[in-house]
């Protein structure tokens, strides 16, 4: 007999199947599709503002939205694997060191603001073989590296020759 928490398990393999939930976290900048029933008719609303929260429990995950709205917070709770919710896209991430960001909703204005947390991009994605094409291409700019090298421009006037054209004669007569 299967248990509860498989259950849960397979119903949010088969909704990620579905749909793409991106990686994020609390202080991360994130903008919400909404889907909305109006009558007949259905339309996505966009709610953009910081996550606060992020509560992960298998299908009963959630997360907490805040934004200011004409000069007002809100806040909006939404079930993670609800259908409600078109889309998640992660605009900024945010350089935080709690889990939950309550606190915010005391603050206005600039100490509201999060940091933003810089992703560095360590490396270069290196593949097991180099395609013949790409070791030709890096040998051509090797070539022309050591070519710029050894050829230097005989143009150059010499130092010298450059500060005596510059250097005016003396023209003041001592009295």
């Amino acid at each position: 007999m299967k248990n509860i928490e498989d259950i849960n398990r397979e119903s949010v393999k088969r909704i990620l199947a579905k749909k793409k939930i991106p990686e994020f976290s609390a202080g991360d900048t994130i903008k919400v599709g909404v889907r909305i029933v109006e009558g007949k008719r259905e339309r996505i609303q966009y709610f953009e503002g910081v996550c606060i929260a992020k509560k992960n429990r298998n299908i009963n995950s959630s997360f907490t939205v805040r934004k200011i709205s004409f000069g007002e917070g809100v806040e909006r709770t939404f079930a993670l694997y609800s259908p409600i919710v078109g889309s998640i896209k992660v605009i900024r991430s945010g350089k935080v060191k709690r889990a939950k960001l309550y606190y915010l909703r005391d603050r206005k204005g600039k100490s509201a603001r999060i940091a933003e947390k810089i992703k560095k991009k360590i490396g270069i994605g290196v593949s097991g073989q180099v395609s013949e094409n790409q070791s030709q291409e890096q040998e051509k700019i090797k070539v022309t590296e050591t070519e710029k090298k050894e050829t230097k421009p005989a143009t150059e006037p010499k130092k010298e020759e450059s500060q005596k054209a510059i250097s005016k004669p003396d023209t003041k007569k001592k009295s």
